[in-house]
């Protein structure tokens, strides 16, 4: 009714304004010399413009109010993004028409309305966003999905602080994770968040209704971060504080194996995991626990230890038998023979397993009979059954020393007979150090032959030059110490001293040809004929042309020195080429007091028969003179190029 009222009021505004308006403009527009024309009689001609104010009804103060009151309420101020509540007033195959009381109605898409179960009705009373009053065509644009998503945002940043668990349904699987719908908007799982054990398997989630826990939201982007896991360990967090509240030591708990690793195997006690270490599962020794635990096997264990703060709890499983040291046969004593096997190597010896948890160890000292050194590592190997006879036990400090070597008779109880000084025997190169080789003759029977006993001709500067591990050598007894249990050895005296018959063929003197074979600041070591070697000092290397031998060169040697009792040559390249020169000076020296002699004779037989000189005679004289004299000169002069 207002709205009538002043659309009248309007007409009548404009009806009483109308008529000076007009008259005023057809004066202004008529021309001022212009005829007057002849005025047509009209209807309004009679019309009292004067009266501004017909059918105008007046109202009182507080009707005026009530009627401005009505008509403010027929219009209502929204603005963009505002949540606002609308009724649906009608449907369409595609959409919805909706009113929150604007001056237009707005569609909003039936796809919104799909998670309504039958899906939406006239005369619903639903919120919407308003997204535009007025989108480009005029149109009022509003969106239930939008009003949708910011109240579930609302929410989940509500339950996130305040932690608490919502229901959500994974709709879809994603890379790493799942889909959840909460509250109307999209969430993330993570696939480490889905369970306390490991999944692979995504799709058995999907269309499934679970509930969780929002652990990580972000404003910026508004997403969010659901667990389920952290429910399920909430869950197993208060069963552990309810178990470890009456966890005891000594007590002893059913498990199952959920993970066997290489130190131990976990077990679950009911919400609660415990570590039971390999040296705990048996009193034998083991390489793997899976040796003798398997996946989701159920086993009594006993508590050793716990950790209130840490919530670690060791288990035990041998514990729960006797020691075997405990049980250990009355009939076992020192001097008798057992059976073991090799569980464990050490550089000092080998650890034999009589029975689980019993163990002897079998040292170094107690393999062999013989006196050179023992690789237990190289010896043993684990796994492998050997017998040994008891040597000490001790039940009260569970230790227990065997040996080997004692199951066979000492062979040097009869040494002197089996193998006596004097005697040749073939032995096996067993080691080589820088000094020697030792060689075994027979099981438990070794000695060494020192570098020195190697060869009389040749010297080493180490063992392996001569001889390798494995190989068969020929050796002498030279000495016999029973009481330290050692055998002198010698392979050159295999032969006789070749030394006592070499002095005649290397004289001092002799010339032989030789081979550099080693060489250094010193001098070098000449191959000599025979297999004998030499040594030459290096001022003694020198060539008559400057140079010197070099290594692997072929050349003349002369023997300046030969000493039998110290098997040594000292040889002499450059002391052949110095006396050939010398026995050159020698030669010209000696023709020359031939030649002096010979005048001399010459001038006594001439003086013998000249009885007067006279001056012919003294002329002839003087001429055999002047030819002295000259080869003299002519002779000095040859030797003085010689002499430089």
């Amino acid at each position: 009714m207002s709205f009538n009222i002043f659309k009248q009021l309007n007409a009548d505004a404009q009806e009483g304004s109308s008529a000076p308006a007009a008259e005023t403009a057809a004066t202004t527009n008529v021309p001022v010399q212009a005829p007057v024309a002849e005025t047509v009689a009209t209807a309004h001609d009679d019309f009292d413009w004067s009266v501004d104010k017909r059918n105008v009804t007046s109202y009182s103060a507080a009707e005026k109010a009530k009627y401005d009151t009505v008509y403010d309420n027929t219009f209502k101020q929204i603005n963009d993004g505002e949540m606002i509540q609308a009724t649906v007033e009608s449907l369409t195959k595609t959409d919805a028409v909706v009113n929150i009381g604007f001056k237009s109605d707005g569609l909003i898409s039936l796809n919104e309305f799909r998670d309504i179960p039958g899906g939406v009705k006239v005369g619903d009373v639903i919120e919407v966003m308003v997204v535009e009053k007025e989108d480009r065509e005029g149109n009022l644009h509003l969106s239930r999905k939008n009003a949708r998503t910011t109240r579930a945002w609302e929410r989940i940043m509500e339950v996130h602080r305040t932690g608490e668990i919502v229901t959500g349904l994974v709709t879809s699987k994603t890379k790493g994770g799942l889909i959840v719908d909460v509250f109307g908007m999209e969430t993330f799982l993570p696939g480490s968040q889905i369970d306390v054990k490991p999944v692979t398997d995504y799709d058995q989630f999907v269309n499934k209704t679970m509930e969780f826990k929002v652990v990580k939201i972000n404003e910026a982007i508004k997403n969010a971060v659901v667990s389920h896991k952290a429910l399920i360990e909430s869950d197993i967090e208060a069963q552990r504080a309810e178990i470890m509240g009456k966890l005891e030591k000594g007590q002893v708990l059913e498990g199952t194996i959920k993970n066997i690793t290489d130190f131990g195997a976990f077990l679950d006690l009911g919400g609660l995991d415990g570590l039971l270490y390999i040296t705990d599962i048996s009193w034998g020794r083991i390489n793997h626990p899976s040796e003798v635990l398997k996946m989701d096997q159920k086993l009594n264990v006993v508590v050793l230890d716990f950790d209130d703060d840490k919530k670690r709890i060791s288990l035990g499983l041998k514990q729960l038998t006797p020691h075997p040291w405990d049980t250990l046969s009355e009939g076992l004593k020192e001097g008798e023979i057992v059976k073991g096997k090799v569980v464990n190597i050490e550089d000092y010896g080998a650890f034999l397993e009589i029975m689980p948890g019993v163990e002897g160890l079998v040292h170094v000292s107690e393999i062999t009979w013989a006196n050179t050194p023992i690789n237990a590592k190289e010896f043993f190997k684990l796994g492998d059954e050997y017998e040994a006879k008891v040597v000490t036990l001790d039940k009260d400090t569970r230790k227990m020393s065997l040996s080997i070597k004692q199951m066979t008779e000492d062979p040097w109880s009869n040494i002197e007979t089996v193998f006596p000084e004097g005697s040749k025997h073939k032995g096996v190169v067993k080691n080589i150090t820088p000094y020697g080789v030792f060689v075994e003759l027979a099981t438990g029977i070794g000695g060494m032959i020192h570098i020195s006993d190697l060869s009389w001709l040749k010297r080493f500067n180490n063992p392996n030059e001569y001889t390798k591990v494995g190989e068969t050598i020929d050796v002498v007894i030279m000495n016999i110490d029973k009481e330290g249990r050692k055998l002198q050895l010698g392979h050159k005296q295999i032969e006789e001293d070749p030394w006592n018959t070499l002095e005649s063929t290397f004289p001092v003197g002799s010339i032989h040809e030789g081979t550099v074979v080693k060489k250094d600041d010193k001098g070098a070591v000449v191959q000599l004929p025979y297999g004998l070697e030499g040594f030459a000092p290096s001022r003694h290397l020198a060539k008559e042309d400057g140079k010197t031998v070099g290594a692997d060169e072929t050349a003349q040697f002369m023997v300046i020195e030969f000493d039998r009792n110290d098997k040594r040559i000292v040889l002499s390249h450059t002391r052949i080429w110095e006396q050939v020169i010398e026995e050159e000076k020698q030669a010209i020296a000696k023709e020359k007091r031939a030649d002096a002699e010979i005048t001399k004779k010459a001038v006594k037989n001439l003086q013998s028969k000249v009885e007067k000189s006279t001056l012919g005679d003294l002329g002839v004289l003087a001429n055999l003179k002047a030819k002295m004299e000259n080869d003299a000169a002519a002779s000095e002069g040859k030797e003085e190029p010689k002499g430089e």
